[in-house]
């Protein structure tokens, strides 16, 4: 058991009107031991708080005079205090097991925790979820949260999950959907083994015991050059196109008997089968669009001027587990700035877009269509992970890198934000460990248009 540590206070709060100072340890609020920030915030949502604080291996006791309801004005340094409950199955498709090796050890952390559920959109499989955490959940309105599905066949789960309660699990997302709790379901497809007949099986078990999702999406396996299961495999393209396919009757089906599509297909589905992507209206509001449901139809109303505020994606792909703000993914994002300046050119410097192999696919079409010849798209293979993985949340400095030393200096580079938590790629460089200077722009077609302008 770890305690809120103050990293912040926000000048003329309450906090610092009663002494608080970074680095202060926060042991008790009235008495009470915060789990996590989420008691944290209840606790201190109240009125004349007392604090038990640790200073420098010194308890002292800070009173602060507050209104109830008005902000403390401290940020503690993590979401959770007590510990973050880790994911006791071993799928095969699991992307931690398929991480290379010397990368910093926070990332190779499984949870399962319904708590990073809520704060930052985390997928829980139930597995370890009790009747104490269901009791909460309803009780704080803990909404939405974010469930694991992959198969609704009690066999098949168990197989994918290698954990004998991944058969009974789901009975926790029947019960917290009777208790009017707001839930976004995945399934992730491996070919061969949930796709085809048992997918079409798993969206038929939706419909009839998990109806009133908020939303599912369908998303494909993704496999790096450092898994050790044989039977996982990249999709071919008969096989996304099947996938598509199938999803889209089902979105029939789903509209006819809800009134809504409820299940969604990955923009890498539509890449990999080559098919256009459904128009803006399919996605019914874009409710998955931080799972890469409808991310290039959102982007592309941002960037075209149909839609005056981005979406954007969330900076960092495991962005829960370093520096990630306590409060959630809901925290006011902090614009993060570029590397050293730019040499100052002569005349006005070309542009250049940095992304993964996908991203370079979606914005192909959209940069064509400026009718510029000063803007360039650069695609960065990602050899650090390899396998299919090609988006632009798993780029890493040691790839961009590479990629830049080929590239002309003096240029403009513009880094999407999404592949960085707080500076840092997940292979621990940051921006200024970089050959050319960066310019960090906003995931979304509104920053990206801004900054061509």
């Amino acid at each position: 058991m770890s305690f809120p540590r103050v990293v912040a206070v926000a000048p003329g709060s309450p906090a610092e009107r009663a002494g608080l100072v970074p680095g202060d340890e926060v042991v008790a609020i009235d008495g009470r031991v915060p789990r996590d920030v989420l008691e944290w915030r209840f606790l201190v949502d109240e009125a004349d708080v007392e604090l038990d604080v640790r200073r420098g291996g010194v308890d002292r006791t800070v009173l602060v005079d507050k209104r109830g309801g008005e902000a403390l004005g401290a940020e503690v340094h993590s979401s959770v205090f007590d510990q973050v409950r880790t994911c006791d199955n071993h799928c095969e498709f699991c992307f931690i097991y398929q991480l290379p090796k010397g990368m910093r050890r926070s990332l190779y952390l499984k949870d399962d925790d319904y708590r990073l559920s809520f704060l930052y959109g985390n997928f829980t499989t139930l597995t370890r979820f009790t009747e104490a955490d269901f009791e909460r959940v309803v009780t704080e309105g803990l909404s939405p949260l974010h469930v694991s599905i992959h198969a609704t066949d009690p066999e098949v789960r168990t197989r994918m999950l290698r954990n004998r309660r991944g058969a009974t699990s789901l009975r926790w997302l029947r019960a917290l959907l009777d208790a009017g709790i707001e839930v976004h379901g995945q399934i992730v497809v491996c070919p061969g083994i949930n796709d085809g007949d048992v997918l079409a099986d798993t969206l038929a078990g939706v419909l009839d015991q998990y109806s009133a999702l908020a939303s599912l999406c369908v998303v494909p396996l993704g496999i790096s050059d450092h898994s050790n299961e044989p039977a996982m495999r990249p999709h071919t393209r008969d096989e996304a196109e099947r996938v598509v396919e199938l999803v889209e009757r089902w979105q029939d089906v789903f509209l006819r008997l809800l009134e809504h599509r409820l299940v969604f297909a990955a923009d890498e589905y539509y890449l990999l089968a080559e098919r256009p992507f459904p128009e803006p209206g399919a996605y019914e509001g874009f409710p998955m669009h931080e799972d890469g449901i409808g991310m290039a139809r959102a982007f592309e109303l941002e960037f075209t001027g149909q839609s005056t505020e981005g979406i954007g994606a969330r900076p960092g792909f495991f962005q829960w587990v370093d520096g990630a703000p306590a409060e959630g993914y809901r925290a006011v994002r902090v614009a993060l700035r570029g590397s050293r300046e730019a040499p100052v050119a002569s005349t006005r410097p070309d542009i250049a877009i940095l992304t993964g192999t996908y991203g370079a696919r979606v914005l192909a079409p959209l940069v064509d269509g400026l009718g510029r010849d000063d803007v360039r798209i650069v695609p960065v293979e990602n050899r650090f992970f390899g396998g299919n993985i090609g988006v632009a949340g798993l780029l890493v400095g040691e790839d961009l890198a590479r990629t830049l030393e080929a590239e002309p200096e003096g240029d403009r580079y513009l880094l999407p934000d999404v592949c960085l938590t707080q500076g840092r790629f997940l292979d621990g460089l940051g921006v200024d460990d970089l050959p050319r200077p960066v310019e960090v722009v906003s995931t979304d077609g509104v920053a990206l248009r801004a900054a061509l302008a």
